[in-house]
């Protein structure tokens, strides 16, 4: 118990770091995008680059490697973690995973609608309902670190385990939701792999190079079936090993303790500065009233709140779930405000609904906006919460 709560400690500190970070690389790319060196910014993401051998090859801008790239390497940890949690975390039995779970799903469904409701009127757009639905575990932790002992560790583990969740439910979306038409042969080639990677899981393989190859020939072999290659990611992680043996650390922990700091620190901040590049010339207030613009910003500030607000309220009146110790209704709203958060998932759900669309300024714009807003009205809710828990407010709900 010590230990898995020293790690779900040193867990929360790197993703509040990293996003830290992230809040960085995204000013980096405003001003890259806003002043003399917009042409070179653009540059560097438009440039094509191609791997290949004879007839076969992969040719694409850099925007688009970082995007199916790096984010593959994203997702795979993503894949771990969900795994984790879900075998030994705090996913791992109903009574933990109840409050989470309906919490989330609130979350993502609320928006969703939010923007599908401003957007009905341009059937165009309503591509991109799923902006909105989506948090990001850096940003939001990032900016929870900053309200210090105000915020118990419950608190946190609560906000990584819905944030955990939405994970999930972006990664069945963007798999149900943004699939190209699809190359039966591809895809089967994939499957294949990802059955040998299952087998050798059975068999006890438990070395990384195996798993680790077969990967990224899984990532090519959807990148080509017109299925998202980040699902890749996901899908070799699942298969990853979590038995210990002799008491050592497992094979999916010690990928898991690899790979965090190079996501944190590098794949993530590369994304976001590639992605975060708002142009900002001749902006007008009518920009901010678009459709997607404002279905967006919407969806993350006053969506997240109804809907994690609301279901975890639900929940809890009805018996089917309980607050975790030490939490108030005060920080449960503050953290539902904190989920409207969604900059790295929702810009990158974004570039897949629209691309290299026209309408991806106004995406950067709303991504921005309702992040921005959503993480300040979260903070100043949790930097106004006591200490201490208020026996009294939470029988006052739950009565």
């Amino acid at each position: 118990m010590t230990r898995a709560l020293t790690r779900i400690q040193e867990f929360l500190k790197l993703e509040a770091s990293a996003g830290l970070v992230l809040m960085a690389m995204a000013i980096l790319a405003m001003i890259f995008a806003n002043t003399n060196l917009a042409s070179v910014y653009s540059g560097i993401l438009d440039t094509n680059v191609r791997i290949g051998i004879a007839s076969f090859e992969i040719s694409k801008p850099a925007l688009l490697w970082i995007n199916d790239g790096l984010m593959a390497i994203f997702f795979f940890l993503v894949g771990l973690e969900i795994k984790r949690e879900v075998l030994a975390g705090e996913l791992s039995s109903f009574d933990k995973a109840a409050l989470p779970i309906i919490a989330a799903l609130g979350g993502m469904a609320v928006p969703g609608l939010v923007y599908y409701f401003i957007n009905s009127g341009s059937p165009e757009t309503l591509v991109g309902w799923a902006i909105p639905t989506a948090t990001d575990i850096a940003f939001a932790l990032g900016i929870l670190a900053l309200v210090g002992s105000r915020a118990p560790l419950a608190l946190k583990v609560f906000l990584l385990a819905v944030a955990i969740i939405d994970d999930l439910g972006a990664i069945i979306i963007i798999a149900v939701f943004y699939t190209s038409e699809l190359s039966t042969n591809a895809l089967i080639l994939a499957l294949l792999g990802f059955a040998l990677a299952v087998g050798l899981n059975r068999v006890g393989v438990k070395r990384a190079a195996p798993y680790v190859l077969i990967g990224v020939l899984m990532w090519v072999f959807v990148l080509k079936s017109g299925v998202h290659a980040t699902l890749a990611g996901v899908m070799i992680a699942l298969t990853v090993p979590m038995k210990r043996e002799d008491g050592d650390h497992s094979l999916l922990h010690h990928l898991e303790h690899a790979l965090h700091p190079w996501v944190a620190y590098m794949i993530l901040p590369i994304f976001a500065f590639a992605n975060a590049g708002v142009s900002l010339t001749g902006l007008t207030w009518s920009d901010f009233a678009q459709p997607v613009t404002l279905g967006i910003a919407a969806g993350l500030f006053i969506g997240k709140q109804i809907g994690v607000m609301g279901a975890t309220i639900l929940a809890v009146k009805t018996g089917f779930a309980r607050l975790p110790a030490g939490v108030t209704w005060r920080h449960i709203y503050g953290i539902a405000a904190l989920t409207g958060v969604g900059f790295t998932m929702s810009l990158f759900i974004g570039s897949l609904a629209f691309g290299t669309d026209d309408k991806m300024n106004a995406v950067r714009l709303g991504v921005l906006l309702g992040s921005v807003v959503s993480g300040l009205f979260g903070y100043m809710i949790l930097r106004s919460a006591p200490q201490k828990k208020s026996v009294a407010e939470n029988e006052a709900i739950e009565s």
